[in-house]
């Protein structure tokens, strides 16, 4: 497992920068430098609130490809990904290449000095908008040792927006997810995008897997996140103003509940 320090802080914030559709997908508006300048934009928003880490993710490329993005769309978000690293220096970068390239990401983590990947179909097959989605533990792992030793693996745990194939016990998929594929760290979200996560399967999640980190991926808000007894928690719909940007405001209210959080704990 490769540790993160960040993930030691009682409910880290991991804020997510949600780029504009990318080259070569349906909403591109054909300005990939005004892409790269709402995500600095964004980026500043989530470091000057003080959030610990910083996800990016081609959050408007639907449809999305299930896997194997084309090269415009890599090439594309590298070059987002390096003007978010540059725009939040210091901060540990995650990459997410929906819908689930997980080989992409890596190569793109390595490439501008990503922390870490999400990587939503790790293990097992999941039925999604875009078809039936395998998990890639395999060819993941083992290109991770060529080109990513020190990128960690974030996988979920029955991603959102997507069905099993069989009845999955979430409780035994986090056992797979990290002894037999080997991830670093678990997310649990809700049914989709900004959609509540179960506190008590994060619970049960991280008693399925003592000593992983454990992060919800959906669905946080400064009113709920005292009670998701998470390591960290991924959020970007909530953070967002009426321009669809982060409000520096929320974002602060979300770093100002996470903070009472840990001082309650560290009381207790």
């Amino acid at each position: 497992m490769l540790p993160l320090p960040f993930l030691t802080r009682r409910t880290a914030l991991v804020g997510m920068v949600h780029l504009d559709a990318l080259p070569g997908s349906p909403g591109f508006e054909g300005d990939l430098d005004a892409v790269c300048a709402h995500a600095e934009a964004d980026a500043r928003a989530l470091v000057e609130a003080g959030f610990e880490a910083l996800m990016v993710e081609n959050f408007h490329d639907a449809p999305f490809y299930k896997d194997h993005l084309p090269p415009e769309t890599v090439a594309a978000l590298t070059r987002c990904a390096l003007a978010v690293g540059a725009a939040a220096p210091g901060l540990p970068l995650g990459i997410n290449a929906l819908r689930n390239d997980g080989l992409a990401a890596l190569g793109i983590a390595a490439a501008v000095g990503a922390r870490f990947i999400r990587v939503n179909v790790l293990c097992g097959a999941m039925v999604t908008d875009q078809g039936i989605i395998e998990g890639c533990a395999a060819a993941l792992q083992r290109m991770r040792m060529v080109v990513g030793r020190e990128v960690a693996v974030w996988a979920d745990v029955a991603v959102k927006h997507a069905s099993p194939l069989a009845a999955l016990d979430p409780v035994q998929a986090a056992r797979d997810l990290v002894y037999r594929g080997r991830a670093d760290a678990l997310i649990v979200s809700g049914t989709g995008t900004g959609q509540p996560t179960s506190p008590d399967q994060v619970r049960a999640v991280r008693a399925a897997v003592p000593g992983v980190a454990v992060l919800v991926g959906s669905g946080t808000t400064a009113a709920n996140l005292a009670s998701l007894e998470a390591d960290a928690v991924i959020v970007g719909t909530a953070l967002k103003g009426g321009d669809g940007r982060i409000d520096g405001a929320r974002a602060a209210a979300l770093r100002g509940a996470a903070d009472r959080s840990a001082t309650r704990a560290a009381q207790m």
